[in-house]
């Protein structure tokens, strides 16, 4: 009885590690939305994602999730005329980062419900566990 519940916990925790990266993909998004170059014409900081995997976890046999990589949006960069930047080209535009604020955060919401099921999931396998010892305990 035990196995299954030791299973969900193993595939709950690295649902726990994956959301954790996604956030901190969206943080670093977030805390970059301003950031340009710094020589004419030069590229800002560029949108990152992560996409996930789902591995098999050799000693329970339980579908886990992982990491499969971190990846640039590809998105076009929004361009701002600012002729006194200093990334400014010689049109005076200064691209800026293909960073939209409200992506971030729906991702960042998303996220945190995933971490907050992952999360209730573990909390509810210890507490079967538990319940499983005490009634071990009785006989």
């Amino acid at each position: 009885m035990l196995d299954p519940l030791l299973s969900v916990m193993r595939t709950a925790s690295s649902g726990l590690q994956s959301q954790s990266m996604r956030l901190k993909v969206v943080s670093e998004n977030l805390a970059n939305m301003d950031s340009t170059g710094t020589t004419p014409g030069a590229d800002p900081y560029r949108r990152k994602m992560v996409t996930f995997t789902q591995t098999l976890d050799e000693a329970t046999g339980a579908q886990m999730v992982g990491i499969d990589r971190i990846i640039r949006d590809q998105k076009p960069f929004k361009t701002e005329y600012d002729p006194g930047h200093p990334a400014a080209d010689a049109s005076g535009y200064v691209k800026r980062p293909n960073v939209e604020m409200m992506v971030e955060m729906a991702d960042m919401r998303e996220a945190s419900r995933s971490y907050e099921a992952n999360l209730q999931m573990i909390k509810q396998a210890r507490e079967m566990t538990a319940l499983m010892v005490d009634l071990l305990k009785g006989q």
